[in-house]
């Protein structure tokens, strides 16, 4: 009954029907209403992926026929951003490399910003909250944030103005409450019509809706501001030694069901080593996934799965016995030489066929198209040595600087966190086989 109830809970939440309605009911409640439609923008001063998104702010409201009305927030409770201090550290080296992709800038910044630089900053920001110049402001009181220079924030506040403390708490409350009322935990969020955009990682589907609604001023056929960053599979250079990838999955993860497909691919077309580093889900491991969290994560894994052609949507959460026994089968299936097909089958069957991997007729169904038999499952299903592995495979991680799937490096390179990053590793991978030639 669980798993029935999951199919078709999951399948009717990730629905092209239901979304379809929504936007619908968004578009008819806004023409009724007489009212523009908006953009709201979830500001975090001391996110750095919300100083690269303020960038694009201003190019986005030139471009696009929209009202905007930003807030400012706080940091996430703790139950939506567990490792937290591993998050910041890692987002402060992300952060630079994704400004330089999409032709934007972030000052070296080996530390989060202390804290009454963040109080100064954010009393611009509210001010401009409320003066109606938030996009044109945003972005310089976040790089005089970022390269530590107070005195230009300083300026910055005496030229555009400053809230007063009680007019501050006032707008960070408000924009927490806000938030939280219409679904979401994070900084450097777009939100328009019922649906969450984080940073410009996501900002290609905001614009492709934004366009299917007749908004973009820009002639037909002008490229994107943000376009989708999908494999490059880039020539590969002759002579350089064979580059290892290790890849950190998870069975209950959505997008590393949705990532692993094309992390194939990109071994292949590189004639890499994949090592698979499997490790338990978060939750099992005494992380809290919080169900506004799960929730959206869902939905945001629909669009990237269409965006990359993979199916995903019918699912059967294979938390605790489902996880259990994939990672066990999995243990033995390496040994076997057909890790990498059970994986993929095993992550499309939880997410996109609706089989639930804690049943033995699910699991074996997986591990036969896997090419594995009967004995080879039985055998792996009495073998508790697959908990020694996850464990490795977890302290690997945390040494990496990470902690949730999916994630990668190369040959030691520094790791990289989600499926956004593959043109980052592909990357990587080019740098590291040049480097190698002889």
């Amino acid at each position: 009954m669980k798993a029935l109830i999951g199919r078709a809970g999951s399948s009717l939440l990730t629905s092209r029907a239901l979304r379809n309605s929504r936007r619908a009911f968004h578009a008819l409640s806004r023409n009724l209403r007489g009212d523009k439609p908006t953009i709201h923008y979830f500001h975090q001063a001391d996110d750095p992926y919300s100083h690269v998104a303020a960038q694009m702010l201003a190019p986005l409201l030139a471009r696009y026929d929209v009202a905007f009305t930003p807030w400012i927030v706080p940091p996430p409770d703790d139950a939506a951003a567990p490792e937290r201090e591993r998050l910041r550290r890692y987002a402060l080296r992300d952060a630079p490399r994704l400004a330089r992709e999409y032709g934007l800038e972030f000052p070296p910044a080996d530390a989060l910003p202390a804290g009454d630089i963040v109080a100064a900053c954010n009393a611009v920001l509210a001010r401009a909250v409320a003066s109606g110049r938030f996009a044109e402001l945003a972005a310089d009181a976040g790089r005089a944030l970022w390269a530590g220079d107070r005195a230009a924030l300083d300026r910055l506040g005496e030229t555009a103005g400053r809230a007063d403390p009680a007019s501050l708490a006032s707008a960070l409350a408000a924009g927490g409450r806000e938030r939280r009322r219409r679904g979401h935990y994070l900084g450097a969020m777009f939100c328009f019509e019922g649906e969450w955009y984080w940073g410009v990682d996501r900002l290609n589907h905001l614009e492709e809706r934004l366009s299917g609604l007749g908004l973009d001023r820009a002639p037909k056929g002008t490229p994107p501001l943000a376009p989708y960053r999908g494999l490059k599979l880039l020539p590969r250079p002759q002579g350089g030694a064979r580059p290892v990838i290790d890849y950190w999955f998870s069975f209950r993860s959505p997008y590393s069901c949705i990532s692993f497909p094309r992390m194939r691919q990109i071994a292949r077309h590189y004639d890499a080593e994949l090592r698979l580093r499997f490790i338990l889900p978060m939750v099992m491991r005494g992380l809290p996934v919080p169900r506004v969290k799960r929730f959206y994560i869902m939905l945001d894994t629909k669009r990237e799965a269409e965006r990359a052609a993979t199916p995903f949507g019918k699912s059967v959460d294979p938390v605790g016995a489902g996880a259990e026994r994939a990672l066990a089968v999995l243990h033995h299936a390496v040994k076997c030489g057909r890790g990498e097909e059970f994986v993929e089958l095993g992550m499309r069957a939880a997410f996109a066929d609706g089989i639930d991997l804690a049943s033995d007729e699910g699991l074996m169904d997986v591990a036969r198209r896997a090419g594995l038999d009967a004995e080879t499952v039985k055998a792996a299903l009495a073998d508790e040595s697959w908990r020694e592995v996850a464990e490795e495979n977890r302290k690997a991680l945390f040494d990496a600087g990470l902690w949730g799937a999916p994630s990668f490096r190369v040959d030691g390179l520094p790791a990289h966190w989600g499926q956004d990053r593959f043109w980052a590793l592909e990357e990587d991978i080019i740098e590291a086989m040049k480097g190698r030639a002889p």
